[in-house]
């Protein structure tokens, strides 16, 4: 048998999510980049994998695309 997560990822993801840690718009982008940074050291202790960081400020944005042991792929922003 084969153990769960072994098997390459060979299909897109049926669906995508947003893991929504920054707090809104509202709230000053260094501050959101902290929230996602600490949310994403935590998920990466527990076996994710950080695919890419977009950090692009003049559009207000830090986010991080990660990848779970299984091979799903999501953004913490």
């Amino acid at each position: 048998m084969v153990p769960a997560g072994s098997e390459p990822k060979v299909a897109k993801n049926r669906w995508h999510f947003d893991l929504k840690v920054g707090r809104g718009h509202d709230v000053p982008l260094d501050v959101r980049a902290q929230g996602v940074k600490a949310t994403v050291e935590r998920l990466v202790k527990a076996g994710a994998t950080v695919l890419r960081i977009k950090d692009e400020p003049d559009m207000g944005l830090y986010a991080t695309a990660v990848q779970d042991p299984e091979g799903n792929e999501f953004d913490v922003v």
